[in-house]
C-alpha cells in the first residue's frame, strides 16, 4: 500500500549574519518585543469590545457579573469567551499549523510519532495510565456486555464482542523507537477486560493477537499496514484481516452457516485526509498535507456489478462505531467490515453503527428499533479499544427490546 506520511511547509532558516549586533541591541530587541506584547494583550480585549458593541450593543466579558461565581459558571464562560474571540478564531489556526509543523506538537487531540505517522492523542494517554480506579458501575465494560449477551440470549440471539485495537496498540513502534519493531502493546486496563470477558465465557474476537501475528508474518514481505498512517482507523489490510477472522469464529462456534451468495471484489482506491488531521481543524494544515493513498477493495455483486447492500432481515446484525463506518458508509461505500465480511460469510448482514457511540448509544439506538432484532440469531459487538475507558455515555445497562407480540424469531 502506497502511504505518503504528511508533507508539511518547513519553517524558514534563518541566515546567519557576518557581523555581530552592537552591544546593547539585543536589549534593545527584547524591549521592542516586551512592548509588542504588552500592546498586543491590551489592544485583543478592546478590539474585541469595540466589535460586540457594535454588533449587539454589549460587551461578553461583562457576563460574568450576572451569573453565580460556581465552578461550572466560570467555566462555561472561559469557553463562551474563547469561542467568541475574533482575534482566537483568526489567530488560532495559524498557531496550530506553526505548532505542529515547527514543533511536532499535536495539541490535546493528535500525538506526532516517526514516519509520518499520527495518533490519536486521548487514547494512547489512556492506554498508558497507571493507578486508575478499578472499572465499576456504568463504567464497566464486561458487567454492561454480560447484561446485553444475557439479555439477548434470553431471546434465542447470540453475541459476539469483537474489539477493535487501538492504532498504538498494534504499532507503538510508530511512536517511538523505543518500541521494537513488530512488537505489540496491551494496556493492563485492556488486558484485565478481556480476561474478564473470557471468564465470564463471553465469546470475543481476539484481534490484538491476529493483528501481532500479521504483522510478524508480514515483516519480511513488506505487506500493507494494518492501519492508516493519517487516521485513527484501520486500512484495508486490517479490514480483511478481521472480517476473515471474525467470519471463520462464526463458522467454528456453529452460530452461522455460510449462505450462496457469491460476492467479486474489484479495487476502489480512494484519496482520504486522515480524521486526526482533521481534528486539528486549520485548514493551513490540511492544505499542505499530502493525502493518502488507500487501496480500498469494494464488495459487489451481479451482473452488471452492483454494490453491496445490507438486508434488514438478516439473521445477523452487526453494531459498532465509526471503525464500521470507514469505507463503508464513507467513500468508496461497501468496502468496509460490513461489506467484507458478508462477503466471507457468502450472505448480506443487518448493521447499525454509530460513530463513537459503541459502548452504550448504539444499543440505545437498537432499543429504539425493535425490528432490528427480528429474525436474528447473532449478533456482533464491535467497539474501538479506547472505549473501554473513553466511550460516550460510559458502558450503561440497557436492555434489549422484547420482541413483538405473537411474533415468532
Amino acid at each position: 500500500m502506497d502511504i505518503r506520511p504528511p508533507t508539511i511547509a518547513e519553517p524558514p532558516v534563518a541566515q546567519a549574519q557576518p557581523t555581530e549586533p552592537p552591544a546593547g541591541g539585543n536589549r534593545q530587541a527584547e524591549l521592542a518585543l516586551i512592548v509588542f506584547f504588552l500592546a498586543l494583550v491590551a489592544t485583543v480585549p478592546i478590539f474585541q469590545a469595540g466589535l460586540e458593541l457594535a454588533r449587539d450593543g454589549r460587551v461578553e466579558a461583562l457576563e460574568i457579573f450576572h451569573r453565580k461565581p460556581t465552578s461550572v459558571n466560570l467555566r462555561a464562560y472561559e469557553h463562551h469567551l474563547e469561542d467568541g474571540s475574533v482575534v482566537a478564531r483568526t489567530l488560532r489556526p495559524w498557531f496550530q499549523f506553526a505548532q505542529f509543523a515547527w514543533l511536532r506538537d499535536g495539541g490535546k487531540k493528535a500525538l506526532v510519532g516517526r514516519d509520518g505517522w499520527l495518533f490519536y492523542k486521548p487514547g494512547f494517554d489512556d492506554a498508558l495510565a497507571r493507578g486508575r480506579e478499578a472499572l465499576s458501575g456504568t463504567n464497566d465494560p464486561v458487567a454492561a456486555i454480560v447484561a446485553f449477551r444475557d439479555a439477548l440470549a434470553a431471546r434465542g440471539i447470540h453475541l459476539l464482542v469483537l474489539p477493535a485495537p487501538n492504532k498504538s496498540s498494534i504499532y507503538p513502534d510508530k511512536v517511538t523507537s523505543r518500541f521494537a519493531a513488530g512488537r505489540t502493546v496491551l494496556s493492563p486496563t485492556t488486558r484485565q477486560t478481556l480476561a474478564r470477558l473470557r471468564a465470564a465465557g463471553v465469546e470475543y474476537v481476539d484481534l490484538f493477537a491476529a493483528f501481532a501475528q500479521a504483522r510478524t508474518n508480514s515483516a519480511s514481505r513488506g505487506a500493507p499496514a494494518l492501519y492508516l498512517a493519517q487516521d485513527s482507523h484501520w486500512s484495508p489490510a486490517g479490514v480483511a484481516i478481521a472480517a476473515r477472522i471474525v467470519a471463520r469464529r462464526l463458522v467454528e462456534l456453529g452460530w452461522v452457516r455460510k449462505g450462496a451468495m457469491e460476492y467479486q471484489e474489484r479495487a476502489a482506491p480512494v484519496k482520504h485526509l486522515g480524521d486526526i488531521l482533521r481534528m486539528l481543524r486549520s485548514p493551513g494544515l490540511e492544505r499542505r498535507t499530502v493525502p493518502e493513498r488507500v487501496p480500498c477493495v469494494q464488495v459487489v455483486h451481479g451482473t452488471p456489478a452492483q454494490p453491496y447492500q445490507d438486508n434488514p432481515n438478516s439473521s445477523i446484525l452487526i453494531l459498532g462505531d465509526s471503525f464500521l463506518r470507514v469505507y463503508e458508509q464513507d467513500e468508496p461505500g461497501s468496502s468496509g467490515l460490513i461489506a467484507h465480511l458478508a462477503k466471507e460469510l457468502k450472505q448480506a448482514l443487518a448493521s447499525l453503527v454509530s460513530d463513537g457511540g459503541a459502548s452504550t448509544i448504539v444499543r440505545q439506538e437498537l432499543y429504539g428499533r425493535p425490528a432490528l432484532l427480528k429474525h436474528k440469531r447473532v449478533v456482533i459487538w464491535e467497539f474501538v479499544e479506547r472505549d473501554i475507558r473513553l466511550g460516550l455515555e460510559g458502558w450503561q445497562r440497557v436492555p434489549v427490546p422484547p420482541a413483538a407480540t405473537g411474533s415468532r424469531d
